[in-house]
């Protein structure tokens, strides 16, 4: 069988490609390493995207999926894709469970953050400890937070917080920012900021959400207690991006025109995993939409 569409990757981006594709009538399937609904699953609550004031993570991707499969999108999880071979008018999709040809590609494998490897980090993620300020920072309003990290994901971010928050303290393993200057100004104006400098975070604990932190001082070999009601983490994102030889930025997100093609004919890619300003649900949804026409498109033309 040839496909018309295989979509890897079962986040908003995906699904939403999904629906489109299935609504023009082509013979598509979804591809998903893990459960479908990506990383929204662990989101506790999601209060910026259109239509619901209030929802879960999961609640949201299983509305996503339900809606998917409403118009008939074939979905397969478990599988990992490990290649994608380019034949011209025609794809080669590679997974653990086999083959599978297509005359498209949307590729919406999302990212993973980067872990601090901190004590009990797993446990305490959607517990007070978050990856998305913009998402997360409104649940902290006149709380105390800790940001872990010195770019200017970080700094921006804790800069936001300050919004909400009534105490920002930036913890970062050097005696210096990363960040751009005028991004640093910002943070060290602002009287709600303050910094932990040539310190990492060795422990996050609590008893149901987070209480507080164990830092240690990284030339001083000292350790100590910081009490916060929540860490947001910004040491980098990871994109899902290694089994597709299309062209990247230097950090591996794949560039893509605004047709949300990419440097291979007949290959899109959408939301998190591609070079966007803005990483978010509603982009991805939007994202995912324009890949899926684009896609549509291309199969007419061939």
């Amino acid at each position: 069988m040839v496909y018309d569409v295989v979509i890897i990757g079962g986040g908003p981006a995906g699904l939403t490609a999904g629906i489109y594709a299935k609504r023009a009538m082509l013979n598509a399937v979804l591809l998903e390493k893990m459960g479908v609904g990506g990383q929204i699953i662990v989101t506790d609550l999601v209060e910026n995207f259109p239509g619901f004031q209030e929802i879960s993570g999961a609640d949201l991707a299983g509305k996503f999926e339900q809606h998917a499969r409403k118009f008939g999108l074939e979905t397969k999880s478990m599988v990992e894709v490990t290649g994608i071979e380019d034949r011209g008018n025609t794809k080669v999709v590679k997974t653990s469970e086999g083959e599978f040809e297509t005359k498209t590609v949307i590729i919406t494998t999302g990212t993973t953050p980067k872990k601090l490897g901190a004590k009990h980090e797993f446990a305490f993620t959607g517990r007070g400890v978050s990856y998305c300020a913009t998402c997360d920072g409104f649940f902290f309003k006149d709380k105390t937070v800790v940001v872990v990290g010195g770019g200017d994901s970080a700094i921006t971010e804790a800069i936001f917080l300050t919004k909400m928050a009534k105490k920002v303290i930036v913890v970062h393993r050097r005696d210096k920012l990363r960040a751009e200057k005028i991004n640093q100004e910002h943070a060290f104006a602002n009287p709600k900021i303050s910094f932990v400098w040539d310190s990492v975070v060795e422990e996050i604990s609590g008893k149901r959400v987070v209480e507080k932190v164990v830092v240690r001082n990284v030339k001083k070999n000292e350790v100590s207690e910081i009490k916060t009601d929540g860490v947001f983490i910004y040491v980098g994102l990871i994109p899902n991006t290694g089994f597709a030889n299309v062209k990247k930025d230097e950090w591996g997100f794949i560039i893509t025109n605004d047709s949300r093609e990419t440097s291979i004919k007949g290959i899109f890619a959408a939301g998190d995993c591609r070079v966007t300003p803005l990483r978010q649900i509603a982009t991805a949804v939007g994202d995912g939409a324009i890949a899926a026409v684009s896609a549509e498109r291309y199969i007419e033309g061939l």
